[in-house]
């Protein structure tokens, strides 16, 4: 066989095989690597080019030597997901790097990261003074983690006791110009009305990239054209429910700010009715 053949074959063998071992290790092969991932990764990429170009030595004896390697790292994995002890010997601990807006030096010598990494890592999250943190946690991957103090964490409706409805993830009903039917029946709604939705927009739906629908039941679409402008056109049924929503978190927000208990009682009577309203209303947008 000529060299260049082998070369090839011993290429295509050598990839073939990794992809296998990617599906035997999982997911955390490339993720964020530990400090056994990142030696793992390094050893198998060198034996996996040991047997794509050795030509003097009996290059399938690279492929024995790879399988060895992945099932001892498999078997390592299987023993840190058993033993507490074993993970923490192997990949070791987190390490706190600042506590209640103070930052233990001490641990940032142990993890050998200088202040100017440290306040990069914390610009990364948004944050711009340590002043601001809770704490902030070296994880054993290398990431830092952060929590900010309670009087530094954005306002969420949970903080102000708002009671918010869930919203699902938007259904993706068009792709590259073909009808999902599946997305698009669990949205509640059929292909009769998706074409009368791009009409509006002269689209059809050949023309389209991708679209979707979000809970509000509002059609985002991207045709393949960049070039085309398309219409505003508003939803009116998703408005009103989305006006709806607003009134009822504005009067309880309108409660919980007054200190006149008869108000309090009033707001939340009023919250409770729209919050009934909005029950009712929504299978009739949906559908």
């Amino acid at each position: 066989m000529y060299l260049w053949l082998e070369i090839i074959f011993r290429t295509l063998s050598a990839v073939l095989f990794l992809l296998m071992l990617t599906k035997v290790l999982g997911k955390r092969q490339v993720t964020e690597l530990s400090v056994f991932e990142y030696i793992t990764g390094i050893t198998i990429g060198n034996l996996a080019a040991f047997v794509s170009l050795e030509a003097e030595h009996k290059w399938y004896l690279g492929l024995l030597s790879l399988g060895v390697w992945a099932l001892v790292s498999l078997g390592i994995e299987v023993l840190q997901m058993k033993s507490k002890k074993a993970r923490d010997w192997i990949d070791g601990q987190p390490r706190v790097l600042i506590q209640k807006g103070k930052i233990l030096e001490g641990n940032l010598k142990k993890e050998r990261i200088t202040t100017d990494e440290l306040m990069e890592s914390l610009r990364r999250k948004d944050v711009f003074k340590p002043a601001d943190v809770e704490f902030a946690v070296m994880e054993v991957s290398g990431a830092i983690n952060v929590m900010l103090k309670a009087e530094n964490q954005p306002l969420t409706p949970k903080t102000l006791g708002l009671r918010v409805q869930p919203e699902h993830e938007p259904q993706v009903v068009i792709m590259n110009g073909k009808i999902l039917p599946d997305p698009l029946r669990s949205s509640g709604y059929d292909v009769n009305w998706l074409k009368k939705e791009l009409d509006k927009s002269n689209a059809k739906i050949e023309d389209v990239f991708l679209a979707q629908i979000d809970d509000f039941g509002s059609l985002y679409f991207d045709l393949y054209d960049d070039k085309a402008k398309l219409p505003k056109h508003s939803n009116g049924q998703a408005s009103l429910l989305a006006a709806l929503k607003k009134c009822e978190a504005d009067m309880e927000m309108y409660g919980l700010l007054t200190a006149d208990e008869r108000e309090k009682l009033q707001y939340a009577a009023l919250s409770k009715q729209l919050q009934q309203l909005i029950d009712d209303v929504r299978p009739l947008i949906y559908h």
